[in-house]
């Protein structure tokens, strides 16, 4: 799996559970799934930013985003 899409992948897990938590949370639940959620996210991203030959910068992620959007779009 290429890294860039790894690192996307990772950040729209992660970004997906803030609402599964905040609403296991207002009803009193554990965040169960959640945290599987968020572990696959990190694990994702980690693995992208030691794939990847010095790693990312936070300026780098929109440009990113917008590569492996068209590269699988298109």
């Amino acid at each position: 799996m290429d890294p860039d899409l790894s690192l996307i992948i990772g950040l729209i897990l992660i970004i997906l559970s803030i609402p599964s938590i905040m609403a296991a949370f207002s009803e009193g639940h554990a965040p169960r799934v959640a945290s599987i959620v968020i572990i696959a996210g990190g694990a994702l991203i980690v693995w992208a930013m030691t794939s990847k030959p010095g790693g990312y910068s936070l300026l780098e992620i929109p440009d990113i985003f917008m590569q492996v959007v068209a590269r699988y779009l298109t």
